[in-house]
């Protein structure tokens, strides 16, 4: 399973705001940034089975209340991508037990009742007058038989089959490995979805108040113009600012609709489902961990590294499996039971055999299965070698992307701090009569700027501290303890 998980996201977001300006101005729409989607993190194309489930439940009347905690418990329950991988551990398990069942004793029951009528003459005996001493008349012969037995049959010494067991063994772990990695491939959606539905509320919310300051300042444009303080082309260009917002805000307003309906799907939810999100996900540092330690967890820990690891030793197995085909094997059969011309009349009958079976010709088979076998090997060994190279990769991606993110988030939240300001001296400069509401329209456009930065660097820190998890192998537990936590205070104005 691989997991190719990309940051490009993360400078995104410019400061631009004089250029935004610009753009707002002419009356253009500039749409909120959105943050990527969960099918951009959990594969190139939009059919990743970890972004659907099988429906969980009916549609619930009135408004559910879903923590993360909650969330990671539904997503571990109904989400298609755990539920394929658990049916594929389940086709390993069943190949085992195909591979046992060649190494342990085979048991047969019969029975059988038959009558047999048969012309020795046509069978090429001729008896002539001694045929009356068979109770042969007419060359004609007539008897019955009757058969009740147990047959066995094992193979005492068979290293191909022991070994193909052994290798059923190793894929069984590796399977159940698939199925851990499965369960953090799904915590991953599950918190991905939960966060971008958090951000696109945080942007609604952001898009709310930006309307609302635009409604002010046109009202206070339309009271300075019907005073005679202010020319209309301050009431338009206020106008036009709202407007602007206002479509904006349905854009918004979409978008957590559909953010919405992704996170149901990942959870097993039925889409018309009302709900609401009760962790909204602090910003919280990460605490000072080095790169060395959380390799060696990964490794250790990490359920694909692990599964991929018995994989190399199936084909190992495999190999020396096929290998084994060139050797004797020692079988031992047998059988007892009843045996007579009539019920009445049976005797028991018994059997046992030993026997060795030496391969000598098979016309190249075993060198096939041989080479076939290696190159197994190989390539699993490879895997696991490039695996543990971008497990190295992930770590130190993720590292960097928590430690940018939380840079991003002090710088964001200070640009905020001072786009509030600002907008604030220019909203009383307007009003003094000192400026025309340019440079209100201007702040107005840096502060939701500055907004869209803070959020986005807010979810770019929580989704860094994900995919951190993740790369360590450990994002069940991680997510739950890091995740899990009081709401967030709003965006600020």
């Amino acid at each position: 399973m691989q997991l190719r998980i990309r940051f490009g996201w993360l400078v995104l977001l410019v400061f631009a705001a004089a250029s935004a300006s610009a753009q707002q101005l002419s009356g253009s729409v500039s749409p909120i940034v959105v943050p990527y989607s969960l099918d951009q993190l959990l594969a190139e194309d939009n059919k990743s089975p970890y972004s659907g489930s099988v429906p969980a439940t009916r549609l619930t009347p009135g408004e559910m209340s879903i923590s993360v905690e909650d969330a990671i418990d539904m997503g571990l329950k109904f989400n298609l991508g755990l539920v394929l991988s658990g049916q594929s551990a389940e086709q390993a398990r069943a190949a085992r037990l195909r591979e046992l069942s060649n190494i342990i004793p085979h048991l047969n029951g019969s029975l059988s009742e038959a009558e047999f009528k048969a012309n020795v003459l046509a069978e090429g005996f001729n008896l002539g007058p001694a045929a009356a001493n068979f109770g042969i008349h007419g060359n004609a012969v007539r008897y019955s038989n009757t058969d009740a037995r147990v047959s066995m049959k094992e193979d005492l010494i068979d290293l191909h089959a022991i070994n193909n067991l052994r290798a059923a063994d190793a894929s069984v772990r590796a399977a159940n490995f698939s199925f851990s990695s499965a369960k953090e491939t799904v915590t991953l959606a599950v918190a991905a979805s939960y966060l971008l539905v958090i951000a696109a509320e945080s942007q609604l919310e952001a898009a709310t108040a930006d309307l609302t300051t635009a409604e002010a300042l046109r009202r206070l444009a339309e009271d300075r113009e019907s005073a005679g303080l202010a020319p209309n082309i301050d009431t338009l260009r206020a106008r036009v600012e709202e407007q602007v917002r206002r479509q904006n805000l349905i854009q918004a307003r979409n978008n957590v609709e559909k953010q919405r309906i992704t996170l149901m799907r990942v959870l097993g939810l039925p889409v018309h489902q009302q709900f609401k999100l009760t962790s909204r996900v602090p910003y919280r540092p990460l605490p000072p961990v080095t790169e060395e330690t959380i390799l060696q967890r990964a490794l250790a820990s990490r359920p694909d590294y692990l599964a991929l690891d018995q994989q190399v030793k199936a084909a190992e197995l495999q190999k020396r499996a096929a290998e084994a085909e060139r050797l004797p094997s020692l079988g031992l059969s047998g059988d007892y039971g009843s045996l007579g011309t009539h019920p009445s009349n049976m005797f028991p009958t018994w059997t046992v055999a030993a026997g060795i079976q030496v391969p000598i010709f098979e016309g190249g088979k075993v060198e096939s299965d041989i080479r076939s076998a290696d190159v197994t090997l190989r390539q699993r060994r490879a895997q696991r070698d490039d695996l543990r190279g971008r497990i190295e990769q992930d770590i130190a991606d993720a590292l960097l992307d928590v430690s940018s993110a939380a840079e991003q988030v002090e710088v964001a939240r200070s640009t905020l701090d001072y786009a509030n300001q600002t907008l604030v001296q220019s909203q009383d400069r307007f009003a003094a009569g000192v400026t025309n509401n340019i440079e209100v329209v201007q702040a107005q456009e840096a502060l939701a700027s500055a907004n869209d930065q803070y959020i986005s660097s807010l979810y770019s820190h929580n989704i860094a501290k994900v995919l951190l998890a993740r790369a360590m192998g450990a994002a069940e537990q991680t997510l739950r303890q890091v995740l899990g936590e009081a709401a967030a205070p709003a965006p600020q104005k």
